[in-house]
């Protein structure tokens, strides 16, 4: 199983940047502007006005909404080459729909508003693969609805722990390592709290994870794929 460690991570192959030609991309490059963010620090707030859109370089951040009861209901675990704010492609943009944080220390291009909206208008295959990401994201939300109808919690459980490992894992020496606390995990795997809770223990008995304080290592990812 080949883990995808962050530092490895090109943004350059971001499907943002796909199908434009080398103009077209340096000159969305040279009208980024590079923003550094601290750990912990809100990059979106949803229900503002979409003034900016964002490409993550470097870095980890979470997407989410807020339920009734306060608690955060996860929606994406943001990577190198994740677009955050698609919304802001549009001429008359909606409000930002959800809230995004960052888990580590990251580093984000962006384009204002007016920028990304004069760009896409002189390169129409910008706007394409903004609409593309939008159907790419309509498209794991729908199967991530499917799994929560058919498939078990430790199933679910499971198949996010290995997209996480391949998508945000960094090789250790011991196995693979997930930055995430097991409330983020269960609400990415659409499974309460303290089922997850229970499952991870079981697994950690089992030897094939071990648990540190919001770091879950994989030490036999394989395991997790057997039936």
């Amino acid at each position: 199983m080949k883990a995808g460690a962050n530092s490895d991570i090109s943004w350059t192959k971001s499907k943002f940047l796909a199908g434009l030609t080398d103009a077209a991309v340096r000159q969305l490059l040279d009208s980024a502007r590079v923003c550094h963010f601290g750990q912990k620090k809100n990059v979106i707030v949803k229900g503002e006005h979409p003034d900016r859109l964002f490409l993550v370089k470097s870095g980890r951040l979470r997407c989410y909404i807020l339920a009734e009861d306060g608690s955060e209901v996860l929606l994406l675990w943001a990577t190198p080459g994740e677009v955050l704010g698609l919304v802001s492609l549009l001429p008359s943009p909606p409000n930002y729909m959800m809230n995004t944080t960052t888990v580590t220390a990251c580093d984000c291009l962006t384009w204002d508003h007016d920028v990304i909206r004069k760009l896409a208008t002189d390169h129409a295959q910008i706007m394409e693969n903004g609409f593309r990401l939008a159907i790419y994201h309509l498209r794991i939300y729908m199967k991530r609805h499917i799994n929560f109808v058919t498939k078990s919690a430790t199933s679910r459980l499971a198949n996010q722990l290995i997209q996480l490992a391949t998508s945000a894992g960094e090789v250790g020496s011991s196995g693979i390592n997930i930055d995430i606390t097991n409330e983020q995990l269960s609400s990415l795997a659409d499974v309460g709290y303290f089922t997850t809770s229970r499952i991870l223990s079981k697994w950690e008995r089992d030897g094939m994870l071990f648990k540190n304080r919001g770091r879950i290592t994989l030490l036999t990812p394989e395991s997790l794929l057997a039936p």
